[in-house]
Formats: C-alpha cells, structure tokens, sequence
C-alpha cells in the first residue's frame, strides 16, 4: 500500500506532468509565453491539478516550462494520498478529460479538445507502469525537485487566489442577507434555483469521474434512494459502461426518487463539499 513507500520522515516527491493540444488553435507552449494568455492557461492547469489531486492541499506547482512540444509542469508532492489520488486519476484519464473540459471554457474551444500527456519522475517514464501504484509513488518520492517554486508561479497562484475571492469585502453579498426561497448562494453570488435538467446530468457524468460515488453519498444524506447499499449497487450494476454511465445513473436515479426536489442547489453544494467546484462552475457556466 501507499504507506509502503514511507521512510519513517515526512513523504514528499516531485513528477513532471507534460501537456501538448492535440487542437491547432491552441499551442499551449505559445499560449503560456503570451504575457496576455499566461494567466489563463496557468488557471486551466491548476483547476485540473485541484479536480485530479481532490483539492488544493498536498501539492505545489514549482515551475511551468517549455519543453516543445509539450507545456512541461512540474508538480511537487507533500503528502502520498495526494499524490496516489492523482496518479489514479491520471491513470483512469479523469486528468485528461478535466483539462480539456477546462481548456473548451477557457480558451473558447471546439467540444472535441484533445491533449496528449507523458508523466515523468526524474528520468522515468511512469506511462509505462501506470497500473504499478507503489512503483510510481516510489519513483515520484526518489524524484526530488531540483528547485525552489517559481517566482512568476508564486504570482500567478497569488493573481488566481484573488480572482476566486472575489470582490474586496465591503462589495460582498452579506451572509446575513436573506435569501429568496427560489434562490441559492454560490461564491458569494445569488442564483436562481431550479429543477436538474437533462443537460445538468450529462454535464455530472462527463466531469465527475471516479468521484461520482462521493458525490452520491453526500447527496444520499437527504435522498433515501441513494443511502445503504444504493451507491455500491450502482457502481456493480454498471461497472462495464464506465463512470460516464455510473454517474449519469446516480443522478437519474436522484431526480427519479425526488421529482421537483431535485435542485440544482443541492447538486452544487454536494460538489462544493466534495471540492469539485470547478465542475459545478461548469454546469452553471460561472467563471471562477
């Protein structure tokens, strides 16, 4: 198990994540040397490193390069559950699929993005071993990083952290507002609730990956048809058509068991409380 690779101080390795667009309308080498595309393509990459790792903590980007024709990211990693839940990410192309759902909003792109990817720890192509989690852990942890964090990474993350935030304080909704009874708060803004539609439960299915089931069982606190044995059922009954289809079922069967009650407010806190917020800005096509 993950433990295995510990040596007894506190876990840390370093891997290099290598991008290249597959779309002629987005170099993204050129896009990150662009001072005015930089910034967003610097966002599109640290959204995915958030969906793939399950958060913001446990890992740092120190520097993100050209290393033509790839866009190479150099990722360090302080804790091994982090970095064991990106490697299953990346394994499964969860990674892949949140970039280019990324990249399509972003940088405006056709729906068909594609991106080619290598992974690297040191001189080790860990493509090759991918369904060998302990040796990738093992090769990412000997892997130690060559440098201290980039000062344009330091002020990208810095311009990003404020973008999430918002408005300065004083312009902020205040929480003590009264909400509408048809409305919901999202980021500090007032939406206007409503039913999940069809689109929404294609938008899940496609976004979500492996963390549909965390998803289910947040939402299964108040919905009877996903508590017990519900999730796991689901995951059986539909492990050969893939987590597309594992998700889409989930949410199907939420709307089926809970007609008019099944907003779009309680979709998006489930993601916000399982750190998706990037997909649930998808579904509501908010910017971050």
């Amino acid at each position: 198990m993950a433990d295995q690779v510990l040596d007894g101080g506190s876990w840390t390795g370093c891997a290099v994540l290598f991008l290249r667009s597959l779309c002629p309308d987005a170099n993204l080498p050129s896009l990150y040397k662009d001072q005015q595309r930089k910034f967003i393509i610097f966002k599109l990459i640290k959204l995915t490193l958030i969906d793939s790792a399950g958060g913001l903590d446990g890992y740092e980007i120190l520097k993100i390069h050209d290393a033509d024709p790839f866009l190479a990211v150099e990722v360090k990693f302080m804790d091994v559950v982090v970095c064991q839940q990106f490697l299953k990410s990346y394994n499964s192309g969860a990674l892949c699929q949140s970039i280019s759902q990324h990249a399509c909003r972003l940088l405006v792109l056709a729906q068909d993005f594609r991106i080619e990817t290598q992974l690297k720890a040191g001189t080790h192509i860990l493509d090759r071993c991918l369904d060998e989690l302990e040796f990738c852990l093992h090769k990412i942890h000997q892997s130690h990083p060559e440098r201290l964090r980039d000062e344009e990474v330091d002020q990208l993350d810095m311009q990003l952290e404020l973008e999430v935030k918002g408005p300065s304080p004083h312009q902020e909704i205040p929480f003590t507002q009264q909400i509408p009874s048809n409305c919901f708060r999202f980021q500090n803004k007032i939406l206007e609730d409503r039913m999940l539609t069809t689109a929404d439960v294609q938008s899940f299915a496609n976004g979500v990956g492996r963390q549909w089931k965390h998803v289910g069982r947040t939402l299964g606190r108040d919905c009877c048809a996903l508590r017990d044995t519900a999730i796991d059922n689901l995951a059986y009954e539909y492990a050969r058509e893939g987590l597309y289809e594992q998700a889409y079922q989930l949410l199907s069967r939420f709307l089926q068991a809970e007609g008019r009650a099944a907003k779009l407010s309680r979709l998006v806190k489930a993601l916000e409380e399982c750190k998706l917020t990037s997909l649930a800005e998808s579904i509501l096509e908010e910017q971050p």
